[in-house]
């Protein structure tokens, strides 16, 4: 993971997100201070706002900092605070993160992981032999704890993860990819190549 820089709010969510959302809930009884009741869902009216948090974000997955395609990834928005944890925070653009769906389906409604907007820069480091993603806090601090646990609960090195990073910095050494493409497919990759004096 990288910071993610917090993009300010598109001028038109008010009306095509937070105040259909609030709407909704007021209709339907829904006390934002209590849980969402049993059997409830809530309407998805998040998604009104999908294009501009892509848009805002440059297609880039905030969690595994990997571009997302318009035409074969997922995209989707990531509530940073569950929807069953905060109802106050279901409509609220400081509260999503643009995440591709794999991302956003493991990380679910656990609150053990990593807020892209607040991670320290060189968190994480990457071992370009093995695509490692490894820790750069201090052990056994709650800082590495909770880096460590986001880490198991995103996958964020597994097989696959490892497996893209390398093949990014293969691609980009080989010649077969530029910088400019490299920071906008792969910006995790770029910073720590860049870092490494790679580049």
């Amino acid at each position: 993971m990288i910071p993610v820089l917090r993009k300010p709010e598109p001028a038109n969510f008010d009306e095509k997100v937070r105040k259909l959302g609030l709407k909704w809930m007021q209709e339907k009884g829904i006390d934002l201070n209590q849980p969402l009741p049993e059997g409830v869902s809530l309407e998805s009216y998040w998604r009104n706002c999908l294009d501009d948090l892509y848009t805002s974000y440059d297609g880039v997955c905030a969690y595994v900092c990997r571009y997302i395609p318009k035409t074969t990834g997922a995209r989707s928005v990531d509530h940073f605070i569950a929807k069953s944890s905060a109802l106050s925070q279901a409509y609220e653009w400081s509260n999503y993160r643009l995440a591709c769906s794999k991302m956003n389906t493991r990380k679910n409604k656990f609150d053990d992981v990593l807020d892209p907007f607040s991670v320290a820069s060189d968190s994480f480091r990457i071992d370009f032999l093995t695509g490692e993603i490894l820790i750069n806090l201090p052990i056994n601090t709650p800082e590495w704890d909770i880096a460590d646990k986001t880490i198991k609960r995103l996958g964020l090195d597994d097989q696959d993860c490892r497996d893209e990073r390398v093949e990014y910095f293969n691609d980009y050494i080989s010649g077969e990819i530029g910088s400019a493409r490299l920071k906008k497919e792969a910006p995790f990759v770029w910073l720590e190549m860049e870092r490494q004096q790679l580049l």
